[in-house]
């Protein structure tokens, strides 16, 4: 039995840590590409970035005034069982609380066209929920801001597009974005499934650990050199040119229709935030 006080509490730390600390392997890949930098405009921005996330974490302060929207993937184990709020209320009462504690900007609008009026607590979360053996359960709490969420993009291609047409559809992605999404970015790609799991497979391959590659060695070369065409674009750090575009590419390929080769791009700022925790 899970009360649902215990999830919101994991829920708002989740929050509070993503909107604080960067994970350390995003930490260390933005120190390395500081490193690898020659062009010195892209370097001094890459040496702001570095220094305002040191910052952020020692004082307890956003790492980026967009505090976006709380996505929430939740993998439930099928032998726990929530007693309380609901799943979607509990997600709310977390990130709600964890807004409000940590003065972090909200901006959720309950109407996307008309009155726009803020929800004032940044929910309702978007939700993932993904049903697992065993009587655990896992959260992630992944903050998303809407520049780089702006960029993303999704493409109907024809099976015959192949190879060529994912690399050249993932590339133009990133080049039509320019310096909009706060480069370097990390570019999270899904190809197959259809409309709408190809657009949640692309987000989910953003929480995939740096510079881990797919396990079939054949998109693992497809995420290198999408990665190697992207650094060679020139657009660099904040847009400043240099070498270091994209800190990392990561792929994901899901069964799919026949008839059909969906791909979907979901590109990330530098500010990759994301918690993980386990009830």
């Amino acid at each position: 039995m899970i009360s649902s006080r215990d999830l919101s509490d994991l829920v708002k730390s989740l929050a509070l840590r993503a909107n604080f600390e960067l994970p350390s392997d995003v930490r260390s890949r933005l120190e390395g590409a500081l490193q690898e930098e020659r062009c010195s405009l892209a370097k001094a921005a890459l040496s702001d970035i570095v220094a305002n996330f040191k910052m952020a974490e020692e004082d307890r302060l956003p790492i980026c005034q967009d505090c976006g929207l709380a996505v929430v993937f939740v993998d439930w184990g099928q032998e726990a069982v929530l007693e309380g709020a609901s799943l979607q209320e509990a997600v709310d009462l977390g990130i709600r609380e964890a807004y409000a504690e940590g003065y972090l900007r909200k901006s959720v609008v309950y109407d996307p066209i008309y009155d726009r009026r803020n929800s004032m607590d940044n929910t309702p979360a978007v939700v993932h929920l993904t049903m697992v053996p065993g009587d655990r359960v896992e959260v992630v709490v992944a903050p998303k801001g809407m520049g780089s969420e702006n960029m993303s993009r999704i493409g109907m291609l024809k099976p015959a597009d192949g190879e060529a047409g994912v690399i050249d559809f993932i590339v133009s992605t990133v080049s039509q974005a320019g310096p909009n999404p706060c480069p370097p970015v990390v570019v999270g790609a899904a190809v197959g499934g259809n409309f709408e799991q190809a657009a949640l497979g692309a987000k989910r391959a953003l929480l995939r650990p740096m510079g881990q590659r797919n396990r079939d060695p054949r998109y693992a070369r497809l995420e290198e050199e999408c990665l190697h065409r992207i650094n060679r674009l020139g657009i660099g750090a904040g847009g400043y040119g240099g070498v270091i575009t994209a800190l990392d590419v990561r792929i994901e390929q899901l069964p799919t229709h026949i008839a059909g080769m969906p791909v979907a791009v979901n590109l990330c700022c530098h500010a990759l935030r994301h918690a993980k925790g386990v009830i």
